[in-house]
């Protein structure tokens, strides 16, 4: 069996080229997962289960936090999955219990619990989120994907069946 000889310059130099493409292959590594979005359930970017539909009041206004939405339960018993950014400036847009609307702090714009503009200047309603209702009965919101409409149209409501 021959032996491979190598000079200990060879050696050095190519463990500093391997030692070097494995930091690359780190680095490339870490930054992607960096850039990528989370999309974990019960986080923003993920989905959301918020338990049973019968637990929400008609004519009910939820926040969920953790999702920067409202969970709109309608009169008629539908419910709307409202983004709680302003279509302005993108302020934090409270509910306010005792007008019945959403008004946004930072310049004045006033929406329906559907989300319509009530009051500029926002220039369209207010985005809203995929809303979805489980065999057993719960509800369900995927906040990766932000719907943008002109205004409230009755085809965005979810009913559950019950």
């Amino acid at each position: 069996m021959k032996s491979i000889k190598i000079s200990r310059r060879d050696f050095l130099g190519l463990s500093l080229v391997a030692g070097g493409a494995v930091a690359i292959t780190e680095s490339l590594f870490v930054g992607l997962r960096f850039l990528s979005p989370r999309a974990t359930e019960g986080e923003f970017g993920g989905q959301f289960n918020l338990g049973p539909y019968e637990q929400y009041p008609p004519g009910s206004v939820t926040p969920v936090e953790a999702g920067r939405f409202y969970l709109v339960r309608l009169q008629d018993s539908g419910f709307l999955a409202v983004y709680q950014r302003c279509t302005h400036l993108g302020c934090s847009v409270p509910y306010d219990q005792s007008s019945g609307q959403f008004v946004c702090p930072c310049h004045g714009s006033k929406f329906t619990t559907e989300g319509d503009v009530l009051t500029p200047p926002a220039p369209r309603a207010l985005e809203i989120f995929q809303l979805s209702v489980s065999e057993a009965g719960d509800l369900i919101v995927d906040t990766g994907t932000i719907i943008e409409r002109d205004q409230a149209d009755p085809s965005q409501v979810v009913y559950a069946q019950g």
